[in-house]
């Protein structure tokens, strides 16, 4: 009898123990499934596995057991979730209710205000739908390549007009000075890349309003982390909610993790621990495919979402 090697599989990062009966699905003969919960750092570079003639695969968004898409509308449910959070001051609020307060502050409304995107990509575009549709915000965008024609076109695929009644673009593309001092609030949804890191410095921060919210839900290293905290420091601007950092998890030392924000002249931060994509639906689709991913490789079959 021919004794079979069993593979090694190591699942990394596998959050909440989400991936379990995706990979228990896999052939116990065949494979031997180690699972690790630790988050990981960061690691780009697909290039070193190529080198080694190892293929790298990715997972779409779309998950065979469900036939609909997933992933692409939880990253802007979390978003819109935090630019109410914040001008309504709901984590504030619900501090100070258990603390045997009431009402302290007043909620900052969203009718008729700017909302300035920064990067008018597919999750850009879907959140500046809501934002207008939901609450009657005006949108501006910019980005270092769009066009008012490229602007349109997303209008359209958002299935909005192109231009309201009275003729105002309904994405209107604006200046880089002219996006960071028009937004009442700004959200930044850039794709990181070497062009793109550090993109947004005190420069721009120092044209908002002393009255705007900034959200950044994308990646943490786009915005030069230094220069936000510092305006966040004096009260620059209102207030700013993060889901996105520089290094993550933060450390424990980190400037952001304090309950000073909002006091003594500070801004207001609202912080999520990168939860843009953190759904149930989404992760278990994506172990699936992986799953599903690593059985085509054990038959020789071909990989689907091949990255390198």
């Amino acid at each position: 009898m021919v004794q079979v090697t069993q593979l090694k599989v190591a699942v990394l990062d596998d959050y909440q123990g989400t991936s379990e009966p995706h990979f228990n699905k896999l052939d116990k003969s065949l494979f031997n499934v180690t699972t690790f919960n630790d988050t990981l750092l960061p690691y780009n570079h697909s290039e070193t596995p190529e080198e080694r003639g190892i293929p790298v695969a990715g997972t779409a968004d779309k998950s065979k057991s469900t036939g609909g898409q997933v992933g692409t509308n939880s990253t802007t449910e979390h978003c819109v979730a935090l630019v109410l959070s914040l001008a309504r001051n709901v984590a504030a609020d619900d501090l100070a209710v258990k603390s045997g307060l009431w009402q302290t502050d007043l909620a900052v409304g969203l009718a008729g205000k700017t909302f300035g995107v920064l990067g008018l990509g597919r999750l850009g575009a879907s959140t500046a739908r809501i934002m207008h549709l939901a609450f009657g915000m005006r949108v501006v965008a910019w980005s270092p390549n769009l066009t008012q024609a490229a602007a349109d076109d997303k209008a359209r695929a958002e299935g909005l007009p192109v231009e309201g009644p009275d003729g105002e673009k309904t994405f209107r593309v604006v200046g880089r000075e002219d996006l960071f001092a028009a937004a009442d609030v700004l959200s930044v949804h850039l794709v990181l890349s070497d062009r793109s890191r550090g993109m947004v410095t005190a420069d721009d921060l120092a044209r908002m309003k002393r009255s705007a919210l900034f959200v950044n839900t994308s990646r943490g290293p786009l915005v030069v982390e230094r220069d936000l905290l510092d305006v966040l420091k004096k009260g620059g601007i209102r207030g700013c909610a993060l889901d996105v950092f520089d290094l993550e998890p933060l450390p424990l030392d980190s400037e952001w993790r304090t309950v000073r924000w909002g006091h003594d002249g500070r801004s207001r931060v609202l912080l999520t621990p990168h939860m843009g994509y953190v759904e149930e639906k989404t992760l278990s689709a994506w172990y699936e495919q992986q799953a599903d991913n690593i059985t085509r490789w054990q038959s020789g079959d071909v990989l689907v979402n091949v990255l390198a």
